[in-house]
């Protein structure tokens, strides 16, 4: 059984308790005005509870795993993820670290294995961007896209940063954008004449340089404007490959949304201008608080939410895409 439907049985056995309850008083009392409350209570209860069991049938049998344009026959269920810092300065890209770390830790947790791509360091701890993919399949047997699709959007912090002498609660946010990964067997044409590929040094914060040689490689494809960079292999030949794969992954998100004209139109779709009114999601660490607000839930816990503690949460945004 998979974490979504463990989670989706637990809460169909609370609605049975509920169930059980209201029909007992429905049953004992002698209350006429009570029985009706009892008899509207076991109604909804009961379509909860099939509307539940019909989201369980469909992760089981015929649920495929869906992306943002029903383009699961054509990827794979590995994901590429692209954090960056937005508003709020040092402590923006503090945050965008601190997400790394979180899915980062998740993933390896369920049974994932992580591979970096490229990393733009602002100084020790602080990332301005990081773009890495999540690869194979959990212990439960979920892949990474079918689980982080849902993580798109603008990420949202309110505490108070190390440097703030005061005690004044800072709030600041960091972007982050899933992309599938294009199967191999899919044909995408990329024709050499359009590429401008770039060498340089890796360099880690700083700028220190983390090796002698120009193995880092940048690509842009010039008809979309679309720029990705690899830095994190020694050999230029596995830069390059890992590069063309995230370019692949982002043209065919491009031609699956009519063409965009440039990445920056698709990423902005994804996860907006990073301005802390358009959030997905609220990390408040004075209230140990986290609240999605596309479900309008919250759970507690923040220390062990950031160490990758984070399946309740993402079962319960696959629930609510099952169910719509």
């Amino acid at each position: 059984m998979s974490d979504s439907t463990e989670y989706i049985q637990k809460q169909i056995d609370d609605l049975d308790k509920k169930i059980n309850e209201s029909k007992n008083l429905l049953e004992s009392s002698t209350d006429e005005s009570l029985k009706e409350l009892a008899k509207e209570d076991m109604s909804m209860l009961e379509s909860q509870k099939i509307q539940l069991e019909n989201s369980i049938k469909t992760i089981r049998g015929e649920f495929v795993e869906k992306t943002a344009d029903s383009k699961a026959e054509s990827v794979k269920g590995d994901a590429i993820v692209e954090i960056r810092a937005g508003t709020g300065g040092n402590e923006a890209g503090l945050f965008a670290n601190d997400l790394f770390t979180m899915y980062t830790k998740f993933a390896n947790r369920v049974g994932f294995s992580v591979a970096s791509i490229s990393k733009n360091e602002g100084g020790i701890g602080n990332i301005k961007e990081v773009v890495f993919q999540i690869s194979g399949k959990s212990q439960k047997g979920d892949t990474p896209y079918s689980l982080l699709q849902h993580e798109i959007g603008v990420h949202r912090v309110q505490r108070v940063p190390i440097t703030e002498s005061s005690g004044r609660i800072h709030t600041s946010t960091a972007t982050v954008a899933v992309l599938p990964v294009v199967d191999k067997n899919i044909n995408i044409e990329i024709r050499p004449e359009d590429l401008k590929t770039d060498t340089y040094r890796s360099s880690g914060a700083g700028g220190q340089h983390v090796n002698k040689t120009e193995s880092a490689i940048r690509i842009t494809h010039i008809p979309t404007g679309v720029v990705v960079a690899c830095q994190e292999e020694r050999s230029q030949h596995k830069n390059r490959e890992r590069a063309m794969g995230v370019l692949k992954a982002k043209l065919y998100d491009m031609m699956q949304t009519q063409q965009k004209d440039s990445i920056d139109d698709l990423r902005t779709e994804q996860v907006g201008t990073g301005e802390r009114s358009e959030k997905i999601r609220t990390y408040n660490f004075p209230q140990d608080r986290i609240t999605d607000h596309r479900i309008k839930q919250s759970w507690h816990n923040m220390e062990k939410f950031m160490e990758g503690y984070i399946d309740d949460m993402l079962n319960s945004l696959r629930i609510l895409e099952v169910s719509q």
